[in-house]
């Protein structure tokens, strides 16, 4: 072989590998820069102790446009390849390899919520949680007792203790664990309202609190209404009269209720019907909100004692029973029977 054939041949190998190392750039800034996902969004779910491999095959099963190859040579480029993390991830239209990585090395998995509103009670949160099917459902089929011992409840009753507030989660989080959160929020919110109390209330604890933050809150979802509700309720806490309250005559009829009080009902003597016992409920009623704790412990100054529906959402309020007499007659008594 020539001196001139050997350089010829050895400047063909350097072009080729020139050539090679070029496209090989090449494919790589692709597989770096071009979108992988051509939905509007993608659902994978990668179970915990799934191997690179697995991830890789299970992306290409969900028509995810990547290349075995460089998705490995991009994830060990940057350093991904052992970070990458089991979850249910959304995949968006035109994610590229290197953002799919990214994000399920950050642990970013999809969030789902769920709202428990003002003046639920207890059993509806329940039902709210059991038909959510991104949870995993632990208190399926438990007792009360068990509920409160799995959230950490030191209370023998579950009304009242829980936060109503929207809650974010991703799948596979137990309903256990949104009842802490929504438990833990309760308590902290109960606590700071009850140090910035008003003075001179009818309430021995922050217990008390909650339960009549519950009455009000069942009584009116007109904001401006709640401190004067509570200031009526206060009065007549300090004056020894009965609340005479009607969610506390619903909560207690249970399931007997169907939407109508009678004139029996209110002198059907329960626990919680406080046209027959006196003072406050030995429980909450139900889920009260900020704004009703709040009024609870802020009551409105006056001498209105009694307070009636008014037919457009609101409430009129009276100083004496005379007045409040008139107002239901006008109102309420004829829808009693």
């Amino acid at each position: 072989m020539t001196r001139k054939l050997k350089i010829f041949l050895l400047a063909g190998l350097l072009l080729i590998l020139i050539l090679a190392m070029l496209w090989g750039w090449v494919a790589y800034r692709q597989a770096v820069e071009n979108s992988v996902v051509d939905q509007e969004s993608v659902i994978v779910d990668i179970p915990k102790g799934a191997s690179f491999n697995q991830i890789i095959k299970q992306l290409q099963q969900q028509q995810i446009a990547i290349q075995p190859f460089w998705f490995k040579v991009i994830a060990y480029r940057y350093n991904l390849a052992g970070s990458l993390q089991a979850g249910e991830y959304e995949l968006n239209k035109g994610m590229t390899s290197l953002a799919i990585l990214n994000q399920l090395a950050s642990g970013k998995c999809k969030h789902y919520s769920l709202t428990f509103p003002e003046g639920w009670a207890f059993k509806e949160v329940l039902k709210l949680l059991a038909a959510t099917p991104e949870l995993e459902h632990q208190l399926v089929a438990q007792s009360m007792p068990d509920i409160l011992k799995f959230v950490g409840i030191n209370q023998s009753h579950a009304e009242g203790w829980f936060f109503p507030d929207t809650y974010r989660f991703t799948r596979g989080t137990s309903d256990v664990a949104i009842l802490k959160q929504a438990y833990l929020k309760m308590q902290a919110t109960l606590d700071a309202e009850w140090q910035q109390k008003q003075a001179g209330l009818p309430l021995k604890d922050a217990y008390q609190a909650l339960i009549l933050a519950s009455i009000i809150e069942k009584e009116t979802g007109v904001a401006h209404e709640r401190a004067q509700i509570a200031g009526v309720f206060t009065r007549r806490l300090q004056k020894g009269m009965l609340l005479q309250t009607d969610p506390t005559v619903i909560y207690g009829m249970g399931e007997a209720y169907q939407g109508n009080i009678r004139s029996k009902d209110l002198k059907t003597a329960t626990a919680y019907n406080t046209y027959v016992i006196a003072g406050l409920p030995p429980t909450p009623i139900a889920m009260p909100g900020l704004e009703a704790i709040h009024a609870a412990l802020h009551p409105s100054a006056g001498n209105s004692l009694y307070f009636v529906a008014n037919g457009g959402g609101g409430h009129l309020f009276s100083d004496t029973l005379e007045q409040h007499n008139a107002a239901v007659n006008t109102y309420q008594r004829k829808q009693r029977h």
